[in-house]
């Protein structure tokens, strides 16, 4: 293979790989990136051959001792050449040390399990034009989130994720004017019950994550989010197939699988709380 250049990426530079995502069908959202860089900006590689891009591969850091893998894709011309197993290299490297978790094809599970992956779980995307509830319930307040929030949002959010990932979580829920992306808040007794956030994607909408103390919270979330979006829109919903009432909300709002990923792990399972993750937050970070 002609020399492999892989180097963290900037913004425009890895804005290419996210249109190789779109072109593998993943669906990225409008405005991905830069929460996903605010989340560690040197954990976005690229390879290049000639200064022509050819293969790319994220790999977070999240606290001292936590990592996630994804954007894992060779130009299709460059596939066979060793472009992939290069960055993969490269990438952990720069997770070296580190528990880390991936959301796979579950065709490439065997090739994960050689570089140390076990299967923890899968998650399953649901699709589809949800149906509107009247009245949710929920027995709790739904609100936009304020920036007095963050504190005890990224607490909550921490006992949903195996590291702290504070950064990524205020840029995400409190975007800049401009980001389509919105967020919800539970409040119940004075105290965070559950967030959720919906962001403009290529096609339609995803809402991630969804984290609530209980199915009925989860799915007031849900209705608040979907009503900031037009009735005919589409909206994706990635499920942990071991969360039953997460998979069931997902059935009774109209939406469909459409397929399924791998969670998988190199190190300790964290084994999350799965009974409160009624959505993952994105199968790129996590």
């Amino acid at each position: 293979m002609t020399d492999i250049v892989i180097r963290p990426a900037s913004v425009a530079e890895f804005s290419t790989a996210i249109e190789w995502a779109a072109g593998e069908g993943w669906n990225p959202g409008l405005d991905d990136l830069s929460a996903f860089l605010a989340a560690d900006p040197d954990g976005f590689l690229m390879g290049f051959v000639d200064d022509e891009p050819v293969s790319s591969i994220s790999v977070v850091r999240y606290g001292e001792d936590f990592g996630f893998l994804g954007f894992y894709i060779v130009r299709p011309d460059r596939r066979g050449s060793g472009a992939g197993m290069a960055i993969w290299n490269a990438g952990m490297r720069h997770l070296d040390g580190r528990k880390v978790g991936l959301d796979g094809v579950v065709a490439q599970q065997d090739n994960y399990r050689k570089s140390g992956f076990v299967l923890a779980g899968r998650n399953i995307r649901h699709t589809g034009v949800p149906l509107r509830a009247a009245d949710p319930g929920g027995g709790c307040e739904i609100r936009s989130v304020r920036s007095s929030d963050i504190e005890a949002l990224t607490a909550y959010d921490r006992s949903h994720f195996p590291a702290d990932r504070s950064a990524f979580v205020a840029d995400w829920t409190l975007p800049p004017d401009g980001v389509r992306r919105e967020s919800r808040l539970a409040v119940k007794d004075g105290n965070v019950a559950g967030y959720g956030t919906i962001r403009t994607c290529r096609a339609g909408y995803k809402i991630g994550p969804l984290f609530a103390d209980d199915a009925e919270i989860a799915e007031a979330l849900f209705a608040s989010l979907v009503d900031t979006m037009p009735e005919d829109a589409e909206v994706s919903l990635d499920t942990p197939e071991d969360n039953e009432a997460a998979v069931s909300l997902a059935a009774r709002a109209g939406l469909s699988p459409v397929f399924e990923t791998a969670r998988m792990y190199r190190g300790a399972d964290p084994h999350l709380p799965l009974h409160r993750i009624f959505g993952v937050t994105s199968f790129e970070l996590g």
